[in-house]
């Protein structure tokens, strides 16, 4: 597996510019980080990148601003449905509002993930 980092500075200006938007919360997942909005994980960021999470509604805009999936193993057959950022929109607040409401309603939209059952005693 491929481990995920994200530096001190890149977190605090991601949670800068993402905070100003509307409230989220984080945690640290695999080194990286995952971005929440109401209990639904709609970002995440490794490697001084931000991903937003997509599906067909909101896939077309990052494609079209020529951006990819995050692969986090390196295999383009088992891409993640999260999708680079483009930096611009990072830094347009206008615009990172659209793209993060997109983003939080995929995440909406998606089944949330049962959580594990308790092992049986033997």
């Amino acid at each position: 597996m491929v481990a995920m980092a994200v530096s001190v500075s890149f977190r605090t200006y991601l949670l800068e510019q993402l905070g100003q938007i509307r409230p989220i919360t984080t945690r640290p997942m695999f080194g990286g980080l995952t971005f929440f909005a109401e209990g639904r994980a709609f970002a995440l960021a490794d490697d001084g990148v931000i991903y937003f999470k997509v599906d067909d509604s909101n896939r077309p805009d990052f494609v079209a601003a020529g951006k990819g999936p995050f692969l986090p193993f390196g295999d383009p057959d088992k891409p993640m449905q999260y999708y680079e950022l483009p930096e611009e929109v990072l830094e347009d607040p206008e615009a990172l509002a659209q793209w993060m409401a997109k983003a939080i309603a995929v995440a909406m939209k998606a089944k949330p993930r049962s959580k594990a059952k308790p092992a049986k005693e033997k």
